[in-house]
């Protein structure tokens, strides 16, 4: 390979087209099993590369990049979270951190209406029935869910994915709350026909679906705690396709059980990948692999996204995709 090409490293399997337009681009390292890289290989790549191209299972702490190589500059990250990159000590190594956003905002938007409606209207007890063939007929009081249309929302994190939640949840005829940092434009939030919550103590308290669609952030660890989980009405459901330590899992957990919540979909979790082995067992818990951003069209751009950073990187310039301070 030409010597004045970026050496790039890849911790995961990515599209063939994503890897193929990256070797055609750059001096590239793919991964040849799908499975995280260790911390020792890690280490190996960020000692060697001038570019890491990240996702979500990859845990890149102080102590990590504490022992990067001097030609590591760019961590170009394969995914809009950046949670688990310790971004505040890149910088003061001098290296960047790029991230993928915007381009699975409607994927992520869509399984929110999906876990609401499989919750709401019970489709993981029905499936079950009629996996274990035990269905014995339709009866007028089986299978009684609830609908969503005229429910109360509350979206918690009103970027672009709570925006286009909003949207979606309109067309079912819910009326859309919302509690963010920022309130909205005026013109935004009356194309939403939202409320803007200032207290989100307050909105929790009278929703009957609430949708967790903000990063996790030190300020954002157990938002939804034990004490604001207990405000919510024993007939709400939660939705949770962002970050699972937004929630304080174990609290959620325990008011499931007790019957003081109605239900819950969750794409994450604060406990590992698995979520809380109890949750598995619950019949009004809607539990999926993190597949809220899981479509092939998706992938593919989140990898073109990766690319652009990379190679506006590689000119000289700064990364259109780069993390700030304001971010985080």
């Amino acid at each position: 390979m030409p010597s004045n090409r970026l050496s790039v490293v890849v911790t995961r399997r990515l599209p063939e087209v994503v890897e193929t337009r990256l070797t055609e681009l750059f001096d590239v390292k793919l991964r040849d099993e799908d499975v995280p890289m260790t911390r020792g290989e890690l280490i190996d790549a960020m000692q060697s590369a001038d570019v890491l191209v990240s996702t979500i299972t990859d845990r890149i702490d102080a102590g990590l990049i504490g022992q990067a190589g001097d030609r590591l500059k760019l961590i170009a990250n394969y995914g809009a979270g950046f949670d688990h990159i310790d971004v505040n000590t890149a910088r003061q190594r001098g290296i960047l951190v790029s991230n993928t956003p915007g381009v699975v905002t409607d994927d992520t938007a869509d399984m929110v209406m999906a876990l609401m409606l499989a919750v709401t209207r019970r489709l993981q007890e029905g499936l079950a029935v009629m996996q274990n063939g035990d269905w014995q007929g339709w009866a007028p009081t089986a299978f009684l869910g609830s609908r969503i249309g005229g429910k109360r929302l509350g979206i918690l994190g009103m970027g672009r994915i709570g925006q286009a939640v909003a949207k979606r949840a309109q067309a079912f005829g819910m009326q859309i709350h919302y509690h963010n940092r920022r309130r909205l434009r005026p013109e935004v939030e009356q194309g939403l026909e939202a409320t803007w919550w200032e207290s989100l103590d307050q909105m929790v308290a009278r929703m009957d679906v609430i949708s967790v669609n903000c990063p996790h952030t030190p300020s954002t660890f157990h938002l939804l705690n034990a004490r604001r989980l207990k405000l919510l009405k024993p007939s709400a459901v939660i939705v949770n396709t962002s970050r699972g330590e937004v929630i304080d899992e174990n609290a959620l957990t325990r008011m499931l059980r007790a019957g003081e919540l109605a239900g819950a979909g969750l794409d994450v979790y604060q406990h590992g990948f698995g979520g809380n082995a109890e949750l598995r067992n619950m019949p009004n818990v809607v539990m999926l692999p993190h597949m809220g951003s899981a479509t092939a069209e998706g992938r593919v751009e989140m990898g073109e996204k990766v690319i652009i950073n990379v190679k506006t990187f590689a000119d000289g310039h700064r990364p259109p995709d780069m993390v700030v301070p304001a971010m985080l």
